[in-house]
Parts: structure tokens; C-alpha cells; sequence
């Protein structure tokens, strides 16, 4: 019994009803070119704010769909001075940030090269540079062996197990990944926003790893949205749509995987959910044009390196409410000075205090 997409007779042949996906595609190219567009028009530093903003985000949420969270001020930094963006307040990061950061910066900043299985390898290496996921000792930089049993996506307590999905043997993957690859680097017969999603699909049903396939996958369908945008520089992100539908993501994924060859319900979801991101990129511009309005407004103020960093820090997703102790601990700093600091800023109205409710006082910016 053929259970899986990938045993039908004429895998890996995909179909879809044109009609049905000509006007959400028009949609999103429409969308896509007014993006690019607005990007294009602001200058180079606000640029440069807004793909170190939109590559943070890409990072984190693919990172959140397989429940995995990274520290946000970690993943920042690791960006900034791989992309030689000057921002205040560096921090060091660890391994298994800057290995999921090394791999999404191959894929958008080189997404012309092409795509090997050296290049798969060294991506899969980077993002568990201790050869472990979690606990778990794995195969790293080389296709899994399904030496455990067949690679198989499965929820529910021990006993009561529901396989989602099977991927294909591990004795087939090689066949698979040379036929998926020579139609990755081929000149595209579909349009590249078709393809990023068929690229999704089709890597994912393969999963040639022993982990880390989804991640892969995502960066694979940014590489090339990238191409399709033609530039490295990102301003929208595909996983943080995922990540806000990722019960439905995983849904539509196993029905489809489950399906015909024929895609079209897939592509359409996919276009969708595209759609959804780069509308919610105006969140992004908006928040980079916010920071550069506050800087421009109190350019002429003095301010001390640990005012700038806690003034960026709470103008770049600060968690929380803002004390003399927070302060005092993310400057390391005693809370003397902490206090001193932040009376400084009330004289200039940077800062205000918050309406009383708890037992210490707490401090916002002002409205500009």
C-alpha cells in the first residue's frame, strides 16, 4: 500500500492547478516588489537595521518551531559581527547560536552559489557543533543510516504512538538528494517563489538528516526567496509566519506527504502564509524607524555607554518592566549608579516613571 507521496509511480513529478494559485502568487509579487521598494529607499544604516532585525527574527523563530529558543541578545550580536554591523551592547555567543546564524548567512548572503552536498554538510555540522541534538549523540555532516530503525516523525506517550510520517530509506537517500539537487541549481522552469516552497516540501519529505531537516529546509526556501528578490539583504521572515501557525504548519505538511502529487493545497497554504510575512515586515520597518526617530531626537543629549546599551536594549524587545536592579545587573553595575543613570535620563525626559503598581519602582521611555 502506497501510504507516502514520495512511493508514488511518478515521484518526484509535482503538480498543481495554475488557476488556483495565479492570484495568491500575483499577490505576493505585488507585495514583494513594493517591499523591496520601500527598503530600497531608506538609507544605508537604516537598511542595515532592518536586515539585522529581520535575520534575528528568521533565526530565533526557525529555531522556535522545533523548540529549541535561543537567546535573542546572543543571536543579535552573532549576526552584527558576522555582517559587520556596528550596534552597542555585543555579547559572546554560543556554538549552536552561531552555527543556525552561519548557515542562514550561506544561504541569504550566497544565495547565487550553488547548492552541494558539501555545502548540506557543513550547514548540518554547524548547527550541532557537539555532534548532539540535546542529549542524543548523532550522525553530523553526512546522510543519516537509520541504524535506530526508519527515520519516522511520531507523537504520543510510549505505547500509543502515532506515526506522522516515514521518510524514505536511508539506502535511497543518496539517489533522492542527487536528483532534488540537480533540480535545485537548474534554471527554473517555475517561478522562485513556486520553487522555494516545492524546495520546502520536497527536502523535508526526503529528511536526508538524522536531525535538523526543518531548519535546513526553511533556509533552503530563503535562499531562494532571495534569489527571487535578487539581494542578500532580508527584510521579511518566513519562519516567524511558520512559527505563528505551526500546528497548521505541520498539518498541511502531513497531508500533503500523505497525498497525491498533485501540491496545489500546499502551494497555496505556502503563498499564504508568505503573503502574511511580508505584511508583517511593516512591523520591522516600523520599529527600525522608531529607534533611528528616538536617536535623531536625542542626538545632542550626553550619554554614558550604559545608557545607550539599556536604552537600546528596551527599544530592542525589552522583557518586562525596567528597575534600578534589572539595570544595575544588565550594566553590571551597583544600583547606586544604576539609580544615577536613570535619574539622569528622568532630567532629560528620556525616561519616565511608570504609574505606581508593585513594590519597586519601575520606568518606560517617553513617547516621542
Amino acid at each position: 500500500m502506497k501510504v507516502y507521496i514520495y512511493q508514488q509511480s511518478d515521484w518526484p513529478n509535482f503538480k498543481w492547478d495554475n488557476n488556483s494559485i495565479l492570484l495568491p502568487l500575483s499577490v505576493v509579487r505585488h507585495s514583494q516588489g513594493k517591499l523591496v521598494g520601500k527598503m530600497e529607499a531608506l538609507g544605508f544604516k537604516l537598511r542595515n537595521e532592518a536586515v539585522l532585525e529581520t535575520l534575528t527574527t528568521e533565526v530565533i523563530k526557525t529555531s522556535e518551531i522545533e523548540g529549541q529558543v535561543l537567546d535573542l541578545d546572543q543571536v543579535r550580536s552573532s549576526i552584527a559581527r558576522r555582517l559587520g554591523i556596528e550596534v552597542s551592547g555585543l555579547v559572546p555567543s554560543d556554538r549552536n547560536v552561531d552555527g543556525v546564524v552561519d548557515m542562514m548567512l550561506d544561504a541569504t548572503q550566497n544565495y547565487a552559489k550553488r547548492l552541494t552536498t558539501d555545502r548540506l554538510f557543513g550547514w548540518h555540522s554547524a548547527l550541532f557543533p557537539s555532534g548532539r541534538s540535546g542529549l542524543l549523540k548523532i550522525i553530523t555532516g553526512k546522510w543519516r543510516d537509520d541504524s535506530t530503525g526508519p527515520m519516522q516523525v511520531v507523537s504520543g506517550a510510549l505505547g500509543k504512538e502515532k506515526v506522522h510520517n516515514q521518510a524514505p530509506p536511508a539506502a535511497e537517500i543518496r539517489k533522492e538528494m542527487k536528483t532534488f539537487l540537480t533540480w535545485f541549481n537548474r534554471k527554473p522552469d517555475e517561478d522562485l517563489i513556486l520553487k522555494s516552497s516545492i524546495a520546502h516540501l520536497w527536502f523535508i519529505t526526503i529528511h536526508p538528516f538524522e536531525d535538523g531537516n526543518g531548519r535546513i529546509a526553511r533556509a533552503l526556501s530563503e535562499m531562494l526567496l532571495a534569489r527571487s528578490d535578487d539581494t542578500s539583504q532580508r527584510f521579511y521572515s518566513m519562519s516567524s509566519q511558520i512559527r505563528s501557525v505551526r500546528k497548521e504548519y505541520y498539518r498541511i505538511l502531513e497531508k500533503t506527504q500523505k497525498g497525491t502529487l498533485d501540491i496545489t493545497e500546499w502551494l497555496v497554504w505556502y503563498l499564504k502564509c508568505l503573503e502574511d510575512a511580508l505584511n508583517s515586515s511593516n512591523i520591522i520597518l516600523s520599529k527600525v524607524l522608531y529607534k533611528h526617530q528616538f536617536w535623531t531626537k536625542f542626538a545632542s543629549e550626553s550619554l554614558n555607554t550604559r545608557q545607550i546599551l539599556l536604552i537600546n536594549k528596551i527599544l530592542d524587545n525589552f522583557k518586562g518592566k525596567l528597575t534600578t536592579s534589572k539595570w544595575a545587573r544588565i550594566a553590571g553595575c551597583s544600583q547606586d549608579t544604576a539609580l544615577r543613570d536613570i535619574q539622569d535620563l528622568l532630567n532629560k525626559k528620556i525616561l519616565r516613571k511608570d504609574p505606581s503598581g508593585g513594590r519597586s519602582t519601575s520606568y518606560s521611555l517617553m513617547n516621542l
